[in-house]
């Protein structure tokens, strides 16, 4: 009986909780028919001011028109020009698009924003959610490939130029390897996806308190971060590592020469190919760093900490974060690249962009890092 009356009876105190609740759900301006899909943990928390969410609408409206504008150039340029269709490029292009998809989503973060919370309610939810999981996923094993890509071509210059058959066959794999963490969750086979922070952005569910979802939240931080983070790191690390050691040499045997540089055109760089090369591998791994580490210890306190340190206004922070790489990634990649420059500024001759073709006489492992499209 003890057990019948704590069961369907909550006490004055539980009354007064669940009272408080449904207030906090009504402040949220959340429809009824849409409380079942939110964790209670977001709707312990006031709602955030308007000012707030107005903020976050016209951020992302930045976001949206940096990362169409960028990606959209590196995708049209790479698929229309002649001289970037090469193997290598195939993987430029993939992030690009996997980037230039993950914002197409965000007109559905500004309409919750400026409607203040869960305006486009649990469909638009999962749309979000799940075009960010296929596109995050796929743009980190994008970023995994294209760091193999320029290690092999370095440390095998003769026989590791991609073929365009494998860079076909690998990013088949990207995608094959990426599906499941979309399609699990969507149709809550493992996982689900679900709103947070305020409501306006939704992810996988990281707060509920189960075996299996933190048997998922651990299986999809490896999958999605871990993997994708280590072979970034050490295919760089090595890059950074065959270069010093090239350089090194090159400066060997021009001392033996009694020459002061094997290059013609030593005297005008103004850096030493190693701190250029350097400076690649650490902005890319900055920028995945960057974007994704934030998300992943969101998730590992969520699922296996303190759930109290998640207000929603942290957990905005990944969400912010993940959009400003994808706008970035372009001008790293692709943007930054003199072949891309002399292709846009045949195609665009009113940006008035000056790039001269360089003809200089720069090193295999050089080339290919700089700019390993040219290869």
């Amino acid at each position: 009986m003890t057990f019948f009356n704590s069961t369907f009876y909550p006490s004055a105190a539980s009354l007064s909780q669940i009272l408080q609740s449904e207030q906090r759900m009504l402040a949220w301006n959340v429809p009824p028919s849409e409380l079942i899909h939110i964790p209670s943990h977001w709707l312990v928390y006031p709602e955030p001011e308007a000012s707030i969410h107005l903020l976050l609408g016209l951020l992302y409206i930045a976001f949206f028109l940096m990362s169409m504008l960028g990606n959209g150039l590196v995708i049209w340029i790479f698929t229309t020009s002649k001289s970037l269709k090469t193997a290598s490029n195939m993987f430029v292009v993939n992030l690009a698009i996997c980037d230039f998809f993950m914002m197409v989503k965000t007109p559905i973060f500004i309409y919750n924003s400026f409607f203040r919370g869960f305006a486009a309610g649990q469909v638009g939810c999962q749309i979000f959610a799940f075009i960010g999981s296929l596109t995050g996923i796929g743009a980190s094993m994008s970023n995994a490939c294209i760091a193999y890509d320029r290690y092999a071509t370095i440390s095998n210059p003769l026989e590791g130029k991609m073929t365009r058959i494998k860079a076909l066959v690998m990013i088949i794999i990207i995608w094959i390897y990426t599906l499941p963490w979309g399609i699990l969750p969507l149709l809550e086979i493992w996982g689900r996806f679900v709103p947070e922070g305020f409501l306006t952005s939704c992810t996988f569910d990281y707060l509920t308190d189960t075996f299996d979802n933190r048997m998922f939240v651990g299986v999809i931080f490896t999958f999605s971060y871990v993997i994708p983070m280590s072979l970034i790191i050490y295919f760089y690390s090595q890059i950074v590592k065959h270069v010093i050691a090239h350089e090194k040499a090159l400066r060997e045997q021009a001392k033996k020469m009694n020459v002061e540089s094997l290059r013609s055109n030593q005297n005008m760089q103004a850096q030493s190919a190693e701190i250029r090369i350097a400076k690649v591998a650490v902005t890319i791994c900055f920028l995945f760093v960057a974007s994704w580490t934030p998300y992943a210890v969101v998730a590992l306190i969520g699922a296996f900490g303190d759930q109290s340190l998640l207000t929603p206004g942290v957990t905005m922070i990944p969400a912010c974060t993940c959009k400003a790489v994808a706008c970035l990634d372009p001008y790293v990649y692709a943007l930054s690249h003199p072949r891309f420059r002399v292709e846009l500024q045949k195609k665009m001759p009113w940006l008035a962009i000056k790039e001269a073709a360089t003809n200089d006489t720069q090193s295999v492992a050089t080339s290919a890092t700089t700019g390993q499209q040219d290869t």
